[in-house]
């Protein structure tokens, strides 16, 4: 069974903690309480950068869920983007 394109971490961190809550908490403040530059959680956000086992951890200190599926959605995204190259190649 096909599985869905599932999103990166970073578009359901801007879809669900940032876009809603935009007028009561900045980028900046959730960066400052990951412990992160702004820039690297800017990354994130924006998809130039992926979920480590330290910010899946700092993640679920800060924005709640288990460290497990922060990775988890990190692992699906990119499994599902990995067999989509390889589709393409013609594997």
């Amino acid at each position: 069974m096909r599985q869905h394109n599932p999103p990166h971490p970073g578009e359901f961190i801007r879809s669900v903690y940032l876009d809603p809550y935009s007028d009561k908490i900045s980028r900046s403040e959730i960066a400052r309480r990951l412990g992160v530059a702004r820039p690297t959680f800017n990354r994130l956000v924006n998809e130039q950068s992926n979920i480590s086992p330290e910010m899946a951890i700092r993640l679920s200190k800060v924005l709640g869920g288990s460290a497990q599926s922060w990775l988890n959605m990190q692992s699906h995204y990119d499994l599902y983007h990995k067999i989509e190259q390889t589709e393409e190649a013609g594997f």
